[in-house]
């Protein structure tokens, strides 16, 4: 009963994020007039290579429109920030689909892991779209398809991580990706075999990223984190074919006001690396998320970019270890359709690797620790809280515990070396 409950939820949300751009076209349409109005058209806009790059597997992260650096708190971080791999909770393995425009699919997948304060991850994707030529009388000549595809391969680690400050994580991404052309015709309809093949690609590139997470204005009780800060370089490498890549510089913050809902804002610079004067506009995304019950989720984001400014709406629910993502993309530039831009994403929660059953233990033994303090045992409460910081030597508040009793007998010392030279 309670599997179709949570089924008839997602349903409902379903229905809601495939139909609310449908009714706004009106809404959207006088929106994107107004910012084509201040930021014009970008000049630059087209001029980099491997357009796969640019789009987003799926998943959460698109949802809130790629504002998603600083939060990397899924798998979705692959592609947005390097360094999440080290402060995620569990391991996972994802599985993507990208209704991009018209007939252009993507697919993906990823994995993820973290061994300690380290954290690895791996992931593909393939963008592909029917390329088709037809001669004069409208005959089909040719018909294959064109395609891109990137691997990647992540490692990070997180320094300083505590009780308080959630740490700093520096993270790299080694992509390869590469572009395959078909091979087209000769005036003669006559198919030219190799031709494809000069103008198919494969390139290396990196993405550099540092995220950290703290405690700021944060107005609820939870042992997670309610902000974080984020800067990454991503797709730096030499030029493809004599175009650049789209190497862009991303900072980020995110905000958890009350512990459901989160709010993040990504800034965005484009860099041209063969003439920065051919840069595209800077530009922005603002993503919102919102945890309804423990299996539903919302979110929403905007992305404000010179000629192609977004709107996405999404949802999630989990089953037991698995959850089902769904977007809406909705380019202010293209058609309205109810299936168009459309991505699904499944993942698979593969557990924590034990952690939580250690930071419970942990939990433990502070509580048992302030038991024996209250109690008058100092060297029993100290002896609990040592044990915890053998477990996590991060654990801030037993460090707090074992400093406030090393003091104290300290204090106590120099009070009886006064009595005694009173005597």
């Amino acid at each position: 009963m309670r599997f179709l409950g949570k089924t008839v939820c997602f349903a409902v949300c379903l229905i809601i994020t495939s139909a609310l751009p449908l009714h706004s076209q009106g809404f959207f349409g006088d929106v994107s007039d107004f910012l084509n109005s201040i930021y014009g058209i970008d000049n630059n806009a087209g001029l980099t290579a491997f357009p796969v790059l640019k789009v987003p597997m799926g998943g959460r992260s698109e949802g809130m429109a790629g504002a998603f650096a600083a939060v990397s708190d899924d798998i979705s971080f692959i592609e947005f920030n390097p360094a999440g791999s080290s402060m995620l909770k569990n391991s996972e393995l994802a599985f993507f689909h990208n209704n991009w425009i018209a007939d252009t699919m993507l697919e993906g997948v990823a994995y993820t892991t973290r061994l300690g304060k380290f954290g690895i991850a791996a992931g593909a994707k393939w963008l592909y779209t029917p390329f088709t030529e037809y001669n004069y009388y409208g005959n089909s000549v040719a018909s294959s398809l064109y395609s891109e595809g990137v691997i990647i391969l992540n490692a990070s680690r997180n320094f300083f991580a505590g009780y308080y400050f959630g740490g700093l994580s520096l993270g790299i991404n080694l992509k390869g990706a590469f572009r395959i052309v078909p091979d087209f015709t000769d005036k003669h309809d006559n198919i030219i075999s190799g031709s494809g093949a000069g103008q198919s690609a494969f390139m290396g590139m990196a993405d550099i990223g540092a995220l950290t997470r703290f405690n700021l204005f944060k107005f609820y009780n939870a042992r997670e984190h309610n902000m974080s800060a984020a800067l990454v370089l991503r797709n730096l490498g030499p030029p493809a074919l004599g175009e650049p890549l789209p190497t862009i510089l991303n900072a980020a913050v995110a905000y958890k006001p009350i512990r459901p809902l989160l709010i993040s804002l990504d800034l965005f610079l484009p860099l041209n690396l063969m003439d920065i004067s051919l840069s595209e506009l800077p530009y922005g995304a603002l993503g919102l998320s919102l945890q309804i019950t423990n299996f539903l989720s919302m979110r929403a984001g905007f992305m404000v970019k010179a000629g192609s400014s977004r709107v996405t709406v999404g949802s999630a629910v989990t089953v037991k270890n698995i959850s089902v993502d769904i977007n809406y993309t909705l380019d202010l530039l293209t058609q309205f359709q109810p299936l168009n831009r459309v991505s699904i994403g499944v993942r698979v929660n593969m557990g924590d690797g034990g952690r939580k059953v250690l930071s419970d233990t942990v939990d433990e033994l502070y509580l048992l620790g302030l038991e024996e303090y209250i109690q008058g045992n100092n060297s029993a409460a100290k002896l609990r809280w040592e044990e915890a910081l053998e477990i996590d030597p991060g654990f801030d508040p037993a460090k707090e515990g074992i400093l406030m009793l090393e003091n104290r007998e300290g204090l106590i010392r120099r009070i009886e070396d006064l009595f005694l030279l009173d005597f």
